[in-house]
């Protein structure tokens, strides 16, 4: 069996921040900071300033304002305000 990732799309104003694939997404939630992995339950959340950080084999970090951000079916769409 292959290992699933997720695919994640970081929106802004002015256009894509980062879009590629991911085994792992760190959120910064405005209840708290939560992680995404392959298969998550949907979600749509805030998001409060501080960095998304993605991971797949090396780990990438965008700084952001806040945002929202929505999880369904291994996919994950950030719009956010950069730092």
């Amino acid at each position: 069996m292959a290992d699933k990732t997720l695919t994640i799309r970081i929106l802004t104003p002015e256009g894509t921040l980062h879009e590629g694939a991911a085994t792992a997404v760190f959120l910064p939630g405005t209840v708290s900071p939560f992680e995404v992995l392959p298969d998550h339950a949907p979600i749509i959340s805030a998001l409060s300033a501080g960095d998304i950080r993605v991971v797949d084999g090396e780990e990438r970090r965008f700084a952001i304002r806040g945002g929202v951000v929505k999880v369904k079916d291994n996919e994950i769409v950030a719009c956010v305000e950069e730092r």
